[in-house]
């Protein structure tokens, strides 16, 4: 049967929301994001009242290294004994609490605003213990998805594919007011080569890092063919 996707929203800022996806399978669960420290005693009661506990939770998958993605990796890893896993390209993130880690550097500046409020703390870094790639299987964690590599936001931002045409999308696309790139940008001729490999994919549902999830169709709609 298809999995089961339920969603864990928290507020973020300018009014955008951050989303979590708990995974329910026949084998347990998985967790895709991990929201902000801010939120870490919501983000807890969602996944008790969903009966995800200590034992059942296979495996964390980070979209991104972002502090917003990323915020309870460290502490939730550790609660419930499970591996982090994400792509070799944003691992230095949740390593170094640095979120320009392996990306352009801005001004300044913004280098400096950004490294006050939104970083990781020092308790709330990790390590990463399974590196994702394009392509990877992650059947043997009782998920029928595959890893899609969809880089811009970052370097290593994933995408996760179901078998049924779920697609978890990270940062990539977001839904704030219509579906498109979200506002937030490395490298956009990259994040646009990454929107063209998903319009050649068999996708219905996308379920973005902020806003609601839409349809594959609503997003070539908005964007084009």
């Amino acid at each position: 049967m298809p999995a089961e996707i339920i969603i864990i929203n928290t507020p973020f800022i300018f009014n955008a929301s951050v989303n979590c996806y708990l995974v329910r399978t026949d084998d347990g669960y998985i967790l895709i994001d991990t929201g902000r420290t801010a939120k870490r005693s919501t983000i807890e009661k969602e996944l008790a009242s969903a009966g995800c506990r200590p034992g059942n939770l296979r495996l964390i998958i980070l979209t991104h290294g972002d502090f917003d993605h990323s915020g309870n990796a460290a502490y939730l890893g550790q609660k419930f004994g499970t591996q982090i896993a994400m792509h070799d390209d944003d691992s230095g993130m949740v390593e170094h609490g640095d979120m320009f880690w392996n990306r352009k550097k801005p001004n300044k500046l913004i280098r400096l605003i950004s490294g006050l409020l939104f970083k990781l703390n020092k308790s709330d870094r990790c390590k990463t213990d399974v590196y994702l790639k394009d392509g990877d299987d992650l059947s043997e964690y009782g998920f029928n998805a595959k890893i899609l590599s969809i880089p811009g936001h970052s370097k290593g931002s994933i995408g996760i594919l179901t078998d049924d045409g779920n697609l978890f999308c990270g940062d990539l696309l977001a839904n704030t007011g219509k579906p498109d790139l979200w506002s937030i940008m490395d490298d956009v001729p990259t994040a646009k080569a990454s929107v063209s490999k998903l319009k050649g994919l068999e996708i219905d549902a996308v379920y973005p890092g902020h806003g609601k999830p839409f349809t594959m169709e609503k997003l070539k709609q908005t964007i084009g063919n």
